[in-house]
Order: structure tokens, then sequence, then C-alpha cells
């Protein structure tokens, strides 16, 4: 199975990734984590991502498909699957994704979405930043976090739809009963045909 991860900042995308990866026994490539790894050990893409850090800029697309590519050639190399949590999160990114994917004879079965509201993210969110001492995560700088995920990755998901591989899933309630939700679902959910051809 193979799965990408859409969510907003704070419904739970590492938790239900990685608890669904461990199910699924497929590997959990949460793209933050993998930037960092690469960061440690001084790869030449870590070298790269690391000059975009220290001046304050996000990583480009290039970086990040780069990274995705060798991530999901590395995990699919036996015809494994994969859960991608944090990539994509603009509709080029989504389509850069499919193209590689689709290169590697690996494109997602499911795009799952946890819904979760706006006011919950925000409490999640603040309750985070009170235990890890976090000082980015203030309500104003959420808000603006939510704002751009509304405004730029939720168009995603009618592309997803489209596709027939779109999985929306209440992430109110607690992690268990989540991730109970999405692992029932999961194992009824068959492939699809994919509509969208690669030269589209």
């Amino acid at each position: 199975m193979r799965v990408l991860m859409i969510a907003p900042p704070g419904a739970g995308k590492g938790t239900q990734g990685a608890r669904i990866a461990a199910r699924l026994g497929v590997p959990h490539l949460a793209t933050g984590d993998l930037l960092r790894r690469h960061v440690a050990l001084g790869t030449s893409l870590g070298r790269a991502v690391q000059e975009h850090l220290d001046r304050g800029d996000l990583v480009p697309d290039g970086v990040m498909q780069d990274l995705v590519r060798r991530s999901l050639a590395d995990a699919t190399a036996d015809g494994g699957g994969y859960v991608l949590d944090g990539y994509p999160r603009t509709p080029a990114q989504a389509w850069a994704a499919y193209r590689i994917a689709a290169s590697l004879d690996a494109t997602a079965h499911i795009a799952l979405h946890l819904r979760v509201d706006d006011d919950e993210v925000v409490r999640r969110l603040l309750a985070r930043s009170a235990i890890e001492h976090r000082t980015d995560d203030t309500e104003p700088v959420i808000r603006r976090r939510l704002a751009l995920y509304h405004r730029v990755t939720e168009p995603i998901l009618q592309w997803y739809r489209y596709r027939g591989i779109l999985l929306s899933v209440d992430g109110m309630p607690e992690p268990d009963r989540v991730t109970s939700t999405v692992v029932s679902a999961l194992r009824y959910r068959r492939p699809c045909p994919d509509p969208v051809p690669l030269a589209a």
C-alpha cells in the first residue's frame, strides 16, 4: 500500500503516518525527518538544504523533489509501499510528486486526508508549544500557517478526489481511535485505475 498524508499542521500527520506505516509494514517517509537526516550526515543534498536553512529560506521545490525521488526509489526498490508525510504541500508539488512516483511505477494508492478544525489545531499546537517551550508556535503564527494551508494545500484534495484515491477521515478523536478508523478504512480500499496520464 502506498499512502500520501495530507492534513493541516497539528492534525497528527506525524503520529498517524508512523502508526499506519508500522501497521502496513512499510517505510514512513517523513520529509522533515529525512531533511534533518541528510543535514546531519552531511550529504550533498543535506549541504544544499543547510544553505537554505542558514539563510532562513524555504527549501526549494527542486531540492524537495530530489529528496522525494531518492526516498521513493529506495522504499519501492523491491516493489514495496510507503507512507509519505509532509509532501506535497502545493499543487505544483502534487504534480511533481505524481510524475516522480509514476516514473518509478509507484504512484500512491491513497491520499489520506485528516480533517481537524482550526480551533482544535490551535489548541493542540499551543499545548505542544507549552510542553516543548517553543516560542515560534504562537496563536497568530499558527493562524497564519492555517490560512496558508487552506489557500495553498487544500486545493490538492480535489485533484486526489478526481483520481479516486482520496480518503478523508475525522482527525478530531483521540489518536488511537483515528488510527483504528484509518486502518479499517484502508483494509477495504483497493487500488483503482489512475485517470491521470503521465504526459498530461
